[in-house]
C-alpha cells in the first residue's frame, strides 16, 4: 500500500505528491491549518484521499482546541470546517467528510456527560474509520470494474485515480489493478495531464511501482493511438458525479470521452458513493476550481510562456452522461440512464 496519508499521535502525514516521481518525502501537518494547506497545494490530491484528509483535519482541530466549553468548541468546530471547505471546491467527498464528522459531532455533544476529551477520541475514531472505509471501498469497485476491461490490450487513463489518491488501491487504478491480479495483460497508456502533470508524474509512478506495463504519452497523441488500434478502453476516476450522470473529473477527460466515443471505445468512470452527488442535478451546477496561473506558465521554477499573456486554469471540466458506459463504484456498476439507476441504487442502500 502506497502510503497516502496517516493520522499519527503528531498530526496527519503525508506523502508530498508535489515531489514525486523523483523525491519521496512527507509533510507533517500538526494543525488543521496545515491539512488545509496540504489540500489547497495539492501536497495531497484526489477526491477520496482530499475527503479523508479533511475528516482527520477535522479531528485534529477538535483535538487542539481550547475552547471553555462545548459551546464554544461548537464554534470551533464551525471555523475549522468553514476552513477546510474553502480548499477545493469541486471535490465534493471534501464536503461528504465534513458533513459526516459535524452529523457525529453534532451528536456526541448532546449526550449526557459528554466532554471534550470524549468528542476528540470518538472523531479520531471516525477519521480512521473513514481511511479503512475508502481502502475497502477501492477494492469492491476493483471486483466490480475488472471484466469490464479487455482480456489484453490498452487501456487509456487520464490524471492520476490511483492509491495516491486515495487511502490505498486507487479508483480507476484499482480497476485496473485487480485486472492485472486476474491475469490480463494490460498495457496502461497514461495521458501526461497538464499542466500538473499527474499522469505522468504520479500514475506512471505508481504503476511502475506495481510492475504494471506503463507508456506515458503526451494529452494531445490519445487520438491517434487509438485510430491505430491500441486503446481497447478508457477508465478515469471522478470527483464529483451529478444526479443525471455527468462526470466532473480532471481537466482534458471530456477531450478523452469525446475521443472514446468517435472510437468506439468504451468510457468508464470508477467513483466511490461518496462522489456521487444526487443533490446536484447535472454538471452544469457543478463548481469548476480555477487554479494559479503560474501552473500554466511555468514549469519547473522556468516560466514558457510571454510575460503579460492571458491564462485559463480550469481544474476540472465536465464530462456528459451520454460519453459514459458505465460508473463502477463500490455498490456495483451502473448503466444508463443514470438518472434512474443512480437513483434506484440509493434508494435500495436507504
Amino acid at each position: 500500500m502506497i502510503p497516502t496519508l496517516e493520522w499519527t499521535a503528531d498530526g496527519v502525514r503525508f506523502l508530498d505528491q508535489t515531489k514525486l516521481p523523483l523525491e519521496e518525502t512527507y509533510v507533517l501537518a500538526t494543525s488543521y491549518e496545515q491539512v488545509a494547506d496540504v489540500i489547497t497545494t495539492m501536497v495531497v490530491r484526489g477526491a477520496p484521499a482530499i475527503g479523508v484528509s479533511a475528516a482527520m483535519g477535522v479531528a485534529l482541530g477538535i483535538k487542539q482546541s481550547r475552547a471553555a466549553d462545548l459551546t464554544a468548541l461548537k464554534a470551533d468546530f464551525e471555523k475549522i470546517a468553514k476552513t477546510l471547505a474553502a480548499t477545493r471546491p469541486t471535490a465534493v467527498n471534501l464536503f461528504w467528510a465534513i458533513d459526516r464528522m459535524r452529523v457525529l459531532f453534532l451528536k456526541l455533544v448532546e449526550q449526557p456527560g459528554a466532554t471534550h476529551a470524549s468528542i476528540s477520541e470518538a472523531l479520531v475514531r471516525e477519521a480512521q474509520t473513514m481511511y479503512e472505509e475508502d481502502i475497502a471501498a477501492c477494492k469492491a469497485m476493483g471486483a466490480h470494474g475488472a471484466d469490464l476491461l479487455p482480456e489484453e490490450g490498452g487501456v487509456l487513463t487520464h490524471c492520476n485515480a490511483g492509491a495516491l489518491a486515495t487511502c490505498g488501491y486507487g479508483t480507476a487504478l484499482g480497476v485496473i489493478r485487480t485486472a492485472v491480479e486476474h491475469g490480463r495483460q494490460i498495457h496502461v497508456y497514461a495521458d501526461e495531464t497538464r499542466p500538473f502533470l499527474q499522469g505522468a508524474r504520479l500514475t506512471a509512478w505508481e504503476l511502475m511501482h506495481d510492475g504494471i506495463p506503463t507508456t506515458v504519452i503526451c494529452d494531445n497523441m490519445a487520438a491517434s493511438l487509438m485510430r491505430q488500434g491500441k486503446i481497447r478502453a478508457v477508465v478515469v476516476g471522478a470527483d464529483r458525479i451529478a444526479a443525471n450522470g455527468d462526470v466532473a473529473n480532471k481537466i482534458g477527460t471530456y477531450n478523452v470521452a469525446i475521443l472514446a466515443k468517435e472510437h468506439g471505445i468504451p468510457f468508464y468512470v470508477a467513483a466511490p458513493w461518496s462522489t456521487i452527488d444526487l443533490a446536484t442535478p447535472t454538471g452544469e451546477a457543478i463548481p469548476i476550481e480555477q487554479r494559479a496561473a503560474v501552473e500554466v506558465t511555468h514549469h519547473a521554477g522556468k516560466q514558457l510562456t510571454p510575460h503579460g499573456v492571458g491564462i485559463e486554469n480550469p481544474a476540472f471540466d465536465v464530462t456528459p452522461a451520454k460519453y459514459v458506459a458505465a460508473i463502477i463504484t463500490e455498490r456495483g456498476v451502473l448503466r444508463a440512464p443514470y438518472a434512474e439507476s443512480l437513483a434506484g441504487l440509493e434508494a435500495q442502500m436507504a
